[in-house]
């Protein structure tokens, strides 16, 4: 019952964020989500693609709750635990500093600023980094082939979309991304120089 309860409080905590963050851009006039809105063919098969895996991926985590259906002793499954909350805080970090440039999603019509302050000058995608974390916690707290199949479809769909964002971000931002790239890797860590 245990890990019942810390898996439900990282999965709990990580959607509120999310839907929060949703709902306060919502009422200032924002739409959030934005996935699969793009008529671009390869982006819009990764948007649904990714959607398809971060759903399934949800029905999974909660179906592996409710059964209690995890291979893994109690410390790997605490350690899920410390490494999904870790994912959640970086999540909610990446969300406060995009303030209302952040989307779900590339936008085809809205504009944004480009950030690289906070937690940007040290990954270019905190946001999805924030989500691996919260994956790789519950699929460590409820770890079975079925968390471990659907979690790896959603990191590899988040990889994918994170690809189509890089294309997306230097045809708006051209230079001032290009030399982003060269001082902050993708998902964690600054480049020397």
């Amino acid at each position: 019952m245990l890990f019942q309860i810390l898996a439900c409080a990282v999965l709990v905590f990580f959607y509120g964020i999310y839907f929060g963050k949703m709902l306060s851009q919502k009422k200032r006039g924002i739409r959030t989500r934005q996935i699969g809105t793009r008529k671009e063919k390869a982006l819009h098969t990764v948007e649904v693609l990714m959607s398809v895996a971060t759903l399934g991926v949800v029905v999974v985590q909660l179906l592996s709750i409710v059964l209690d259906w995890s291979i893994l002793p109690g410390n790997a499954r605490f350690t899920g635990f410390l490494i999904g909350m870790l994912g959640d805080g970086i999540f909610l970090i990446a969300v406060l500093t995009m303030k209302d440039s952040w989307r779900a999603g590339i936008p085809e019509k809205d504009k944004t600023e480009f950030v690289r302050a906070g937690i940007y000058a040290f990954s270019r995608n905190p946001a999805f980094l924030g989500f691996d974390f919260m994956y790789i916690g519950v699929c460590l707290l409820f770890c079975n082939p079925l968390t471990i199949g659907f979690t790896l479809f959603a990191i590899i769909t988040l990889h994918l979309q994170i690809l189509q964002e890089e294309r997306y971000l230097l045809a708006t931002f051209g230079e001032t991304y290009c030399s982003y790239k060269k001082q902050v890797f993708r998902y964690l860590g600054r480049k020397n120089g």
